[in-house]
């Protein structure tokens, strides 16, 4: 089963879970629902996250397990702690899940640099709304 989470595999904005489904009645039940947080995490960040409660919350374990720095874990674990405290604004939000996405070699840095500029293009949309009264 693919692993589910709240952010676009394409843009890497926001998705809404809108389906319920029964596995034993197949009853459906359909609205707009709001996501846990944990969701907003991609794949890569929630097995990170799991794979650090299994580690009892070792920063060091989880360093020896991944092969990397004891810093590097704990920047990844701040930035865990940031997206599940939803602490960013959603633009920020997608910008870092979009880096993310370059750090675990899911997208070229040239699809992240055309996603970036769009999302970029996307606050200035905003920007000059609020300027005009919009």
């Amino acid at each position: 089963m693919p692993q589910l989470s709240a952010r676009c595999p394409y843009c890497f904005g926001k998705m809404r879970v809108s389906t319920l489904v029964c596995d034993e009645c197949a009853t459906e039940v359909r609205s707009r629902f709001t996501a846990p947080n944990f969701l907003a995490l991609s794949a890569d960040q929630q097995k990170f996250a799991m794979d650090f409660i299994l580690a009892s919350g070792s920063l060091k374990e989880m360093a020896s397990k991944y092969g990397i720095s004891y810093p590097t874990v704990r920047a990844r674990l701040d930035r865990l702690i940031e997206c599940l405290r939803a602490e960013k604004p959603a633009e920020e939000e997608r910008r870092a899940a979009i880096l993310d996405a370059v750090e675990e070699k899911k997208i070229s840095t040239q699809e992240a640099s055309g996603l970036l500029a769009q999302a970029g293009k996307g606050r200035g949309d905003e920007e000059e709304d609020a300027s005009n009264g919009r």
